[in-house]
């Protein structure tokens, strides 16, 4: 995990500071994963019981704590030692004298640097063993280790994940795990009872419970142009070690993934945010089927109505998305939706923030239809509008990956005969991504480097070296370059 997000992410939000909470083969679509849904709100509400004094006393959280406490895992991210891209000074230390060094050196000289360990939580959504947690907690990680509530510890591998939303999927190898259901977050109201569960401070299995205080909050906290941030706000306390645990209702079935904490002190100070099962729902469904997020655009730029927005343009309401502007190929436009124009529903769905739209909108597909209320100027129209993907059509993204690719923790990229060219090499393919796995776990492999041979044997393209790795057994040599000038590097590995 970058140390960036070690419990001390501050960025300016909307409410003083808010912090992430995380303490420092895609499957063939014909696989059956079962992720369990609950379509419904939850059988058994908060209930009090009245004595003669008038004094009311929640109802007993034990079921659901209980129900959920075994599907709840601690997350152990390890960046190992890196080098910097600028030389390979400790590789080219010999052997004998390394130790003399010490174990951590300074990255921004080109040295070698200790590890880094980070934790953070997660939850079990089906008996194969996917959890799904932040992206936060197990970005950049080498090495992660996820330990049960029983105390028992796998390897994980890292399925996909979506920096957009803050979720990621991992997977550890056991058939018969205890998992939450997910529900339906849009059904979910504000005042309804929650519990918060996860692993604060190292503090394994904690549970808390609060209220949902708001819903659709936009906090500013990922800070990306194409993020997708519609929260479930509550007051159920949460403290970094929380990221990626579980918010769920009274029966036990899952809200949200714990994220973020708005906080002036880096620690729990009333609010916490977890992203909807909604969103989650759909990031998991994309990544096993798809390899990658498919995210639905409606090609519009848009602006929070307020009084001040309402005023200026003559709008006849207060609240809704206010259509500022169109990108190059919007399907808005296409359907009819004017600049000016106040999207005041999607769906059916009441729109008050643009987050609301956001979040609603980023759980489809390109291809998908919404229909969208707008107001101009004082009438109400709908439309139906085809979304499209950020290149403007409805193409469907797929990312292949083998079983073998992600046991290693590593993207292959082809090499075009202008690279080869460049690099004096007549064959190789290059090491896009490295993420955890045996090659994190086992080598100093770094990203970028030219794999030219395995085993004395030329490779020429990513399925030459899937399939030659996928004949192997025992240890391997792997042996390539980083560069036209860098030396022959080899790295040995079991398989």
């Amino acid at each position: 995990m970058n140390s960036k997000n070690f419990g001390s992410l501050v960025l300016a939000a909307i409410m003083g500071s808010a912090i992430t909470v995380g303490s420092y083969q895609i499957m063939n679509p014909n696989d059956a994963v079962q992720i369990e849904h609950v379509n419904s709100t939850p059988a058994i509400q908060a209930k009090y019981n009245t004595d003669t004094k008038v004094v009311e006393v929640p109802a007993n959280f034990t079921d659901a704590a209980e129900k959920v406490m075994d599907a709840v895992v601690h997350i152990r991210s390890t960046q190992n030692a890196r080098q910097s891209a600028r030389g390979n000074e400790y590789n080219q230390i010999p052997e004998q004298f390394r130790d003399f060094f010490g174990p951590f050196f300074r990255d921004d000289r080109g040295y070698r640097q200790g590890p880094r360990v980070g934790s953070g939580s997660g939850v079990i959504i089906s008996k194969e063993g996917y959890i799904v947690t932040n992206n936060h907690v197990i970005d950049n990680a080498d090495d992660l280790e996820v330990t049960l509530h029983n105390n028992k510890s796998f390897k994980a591998t890292v399925i996909g994940t979506d920096p957009t939303t803050d979720l990621a999927l991992i997977k550890i190898d056991d058939e018969s795990l205890p998992f939450l259901a997910l529900t339906n977050s849009d059904e979910a109201k504000v005042g309804e009872w929650v519990l918060a569960v996860g692993n604060p401070f190292n503090l394994n299995s904690t549970v808390t419970a609060g209220i949902i205080s708001a819903k659709g909050r936009n906090i500013g906290i990922i800070g990306d142009s194409t993020s997708i941030e519609s929260f479930i706000q509550t007051d159920a306390a949460v403290n970094p070690g929380n990221s990626g645990g579980a918010l769920v209702n009274l029966n036990g079935d899952l809200v949200g993934i714990n994220t973020a904490i708005a906080s002036p002190t880096r620690a729990y100070s009333g609010y916490s945010f977890a992203v909807p099962s909604n969103i989650v729902s759909k990031v998991v469904e994309d990544l096993i089927t798809y390899g990658a997020v498919q995210r639905g655009w409606l090609g519009i730029t848009i602006q929070n109505v307020n009084s001040a927005l309402a005023k200026q343009n003559d709008l006849d309401v207060n609240v809704g998305a206010f259509v500022a502007g169109f990108a190059e190929e919007s399907g808005a436009k296409k359907a009819g939706i004017k600049e000016g124009d106040v999207i005041v529903a999607v769906d059916g769905r009441e729109i008050v923030t643009t987050s609301n739209l956001i979040g609603y909108v980023g759980s489809k597909r390109p291809g998908d239809k919404v229909n969208l209320k707008v107001n101009r100027a004082g009438k109400e129209m709908n439309f139906d509008v085809v979304l499209k993907n950020r290149e403007g059509n409805t193409k469907i993204v797929r990312e292949e990956k083998s079983e073998l690719l992600l046991s290693l923790g590593i993207d292959l990229e082809d090499l075009s005969n202008k690279e080869l060219k460049e690099l004096d090499i007549d064959a190789g393919v290059k090491v896009k991504s490295i993420r955890a796995g045996k090659v994190s776990r086992f080598t100093d492999m770094r990203e970028g480097f030219i794999i030219t041979k395995i085993d004395g044997n030329s490779v020429s393209s990513k399925d030459e070296v899937v399939s030659i790795l996928s004949s192997k057994e025992g240890g391997i040599l792997i042996e390539g370059i980083y560069d036209k000038n860098s030396e022959t590097f080899y790295y040995g590995l079991g398989m």
